[in-house]
């Protein structure tokens, strides 16, 4: 009876795996043949930019001025955005997916090429790390507004230029304001230890 209900399990969870793999690559599908490759590209290469050189940008003003407060703000900042590209990258190489242009070529055109593997999305968990952390250090609305709506759209970004499907966005999405959330924490250690 046991081995009926675990085969059964099985049965039932890669049975659920066929339609979400169709959703995934008929998204990227749709998206992908949206015309707008010029602002995907912007907006991809932001997910990369604004998550290192905004912390360093404050970093440095910090240094600067003396100002400690901001140095911890950048810190914790920065610190998100690493966390959540060291989770991302980690898991990258453990599951090894390929992305929607090499697997699916005759259905998917990529505006730009990766190398790397496909799950989880590195730019979209930066941009969503960055963001989450801003709206965290700055609750206000003019900080979280147009930060939730930029990494947004490099996740969108991403699936626009054939490079991420979906599942790939939303889990690094998730990572992303993940590891914004726990740095919360291993932040009050860490100033503890730089700052005494």
């Amino acid at each position: 009876m046991k081995k009926g209900i675990i085969l059964w399990l099985i049965g039932l969870i890669m049975a659920s795996q066929l339609p979400a793999q169709n959703w995934d690559i008929n998204t990227v599908k749709k998206v992908n043949g949206w015309e707008m490759h010029d602002l995907s590209r912007g907006l991809s290469h932001s997910g990369i930019i604004l998550p290192v050189g905004i912390p360093t940008a404050m970093g440095i003003y910090a240094l600067i001025k003396k100002d400690q407060p901001k140095l911890k703000e950048a810190i914790y900042i920065g610190t998100s955005v690493i966390e959540a590209l060291g989770v991302t990258y980690a898991m990258k190489y453990s599951f090894d997916r390929q992305r929607p242009f090499e697997k699916y070529p005759d259905r998917v055109h990529p505006i730009d090429t990766e190398d790397s593997p496909s799950f989880p999305s590195g730019h979209t968990a930066a941009a969503f790390s960055l963001a989450t952390s801003l709206s965290i250090t700055y609750p206000k609305w003019y900080v979280i507004a147009p930060s939730a709506v930029w990494a947004c759209g490099v996740g969108l970004a991403r699936i626009n230029q054939g490079v991420h499907y979906p599942s790939d966005v939303l889990t690094g999405a998730a990572i992303g304001v993940g590891c914004a959330f726990v740095n919360v924490y291993v932040n009050r250690w860490l100033n503890k230890v730089l700052f005494k």
